[in-house]
């Protein structure tokens, strides 16, 4: 019906045969794509009976891409932390959501955390938001604890102890807001609360303290069930998104999806089809130039996953952050 071309890829609209499914398509994107001389095809469905068949035919993601720059304006954000497959800036919505992060050792989960507390910098001085960050690994986020002011946690029983007052201040507020408001605006006396958990199924699955799970597993349902509203978000990350590791994972409306060991991983994180429609995660390349940081998101507004990469935070970055934005560093 329809050919659309850019210097990124060229787009197709189809009308599809009388008896045919989506399906009958999205089982033959490799066909298409070789058909069309393309490395991949994406498939999307624009309305009854008709597709947009996407074939990508130059990368802007195939280089890393350097640490961005601090915001000058505190804001909650959407927060930029790298480039969509088109190009365009990736903005990443984290206020009014939770948003479930999964990769293998290596995919670049950390990239993710790292670019959106770079983003909220501002805010975080400003006092509109809040970072609580778990690191169970003591690898990850431990490296800039001192931005997160004292919410930090490593211990297993500590972590539930944090996560315990988290839900505090949500229900607190939640009460405060009953009758009054329905959605959070971030301020000084109420600021927007973000949850930081690198590797949650160290948590959440492989805690050997059964009541620890337990308290740990019942805070974070409770998070993601009524924080939204009240500005408590979650930002959780984990390398095996089987249901039994992380048996929360749908109450996620945000999801990502990095390098993962087998296809049928994509659908546990993106949901059913995604992989099929080219969200080909599997396929992301293990060598850390070309596929650390490269991702498929899949968002609550638009159920079409997405291609992108999050620039990559160094551990220079990350000590600038900290010299930047905490007493020692203003004190110095």
């Amino acid at each position: 019906m329809k050919v659309q071309c850019d210097g990124w890829a060229d787009r197709i609209t189809v009308r599809m045969l009388d008896g045919q499914a989506v399906k009958d398509w999205t089982d033959r994107t490799d066909n298409l794509a070789q058909g069309f001389g393309a490395v991949s095809c994406r498939i999307a469905l624009i309305k009854g009976g008709r597709l947009m068949l996407t074939f990508p035919r130059s990368d802007p993601l195939a280089a890393p891409i350097p640490a961005l720059p601090i915001p000058d304006e505190p804001s909650v954000g959407p927060v930029e932390i790298g480039k969509q497959e088109d190009g365009r800036p990736l903005r990443l919505k984290v206020h009014g959501t939770h948003i479930l992060i999964a990769g293998a050792t290596g995919a670049g989960k950390g990239s993710f955390l790292w670019d959106t507390v770079r983003g909220l910098l501002p805010a975080m001085r400003a006092g509109l938001v809040e970072v609580w960050a778990l690191d169970p690994k003591l690898m990850e986020l431990s490296f800039g604890r001192e931005l997160f002011r004292g919410r930090y946690a490593s211990d297993p029983a500590d972590c539930a102890d944090l996560l315990d007052d988290v839900v505090s201040v949500m229900q607190k507020r939640a009460a405060r807001f009953a009758g009054l408001q329905r959605s959070h605006t971030p301020t000084v006396e109420d600021p927007f609360v973000l949850v930081l958990v690198d590797e949650v199924a160290f948590l959440t699955a492989y805690q050997p303290d059964k009541q620890l799970r337990q308290r740990i597993s019942a805070a974070l349902a409770t998070l993601a069930t009524q924080g939204r509203s009240v500005g408590v978000g979650v930002m959780a990350a984990l390398q095996d998104p089987r249901k039994e590791v992380m048996n929360i994972r749908n109450l996620f409306p945000d999801k990502i999806a990095l390098r993962l060991d087998e296809s049928e991983q994509v659908d546990m994180v993106l949901g059913d089809g995604a992989r099929d429609r080219g969200a080909l995660a599997d396929h992301i390349s293990p060598v850390p130039e070309l596929g650390a940081g490269v991702a498929y998101m899949r968002l609550e507004t638009s159920p079409e996953p997405v291609r992108v990469r999050a620039a990559y935070v160094s551990d220079d970055d990350i000590r600038s952050m900290v010299a930047t934005f905490t007493t020692r560093g203003e004190a110095a």
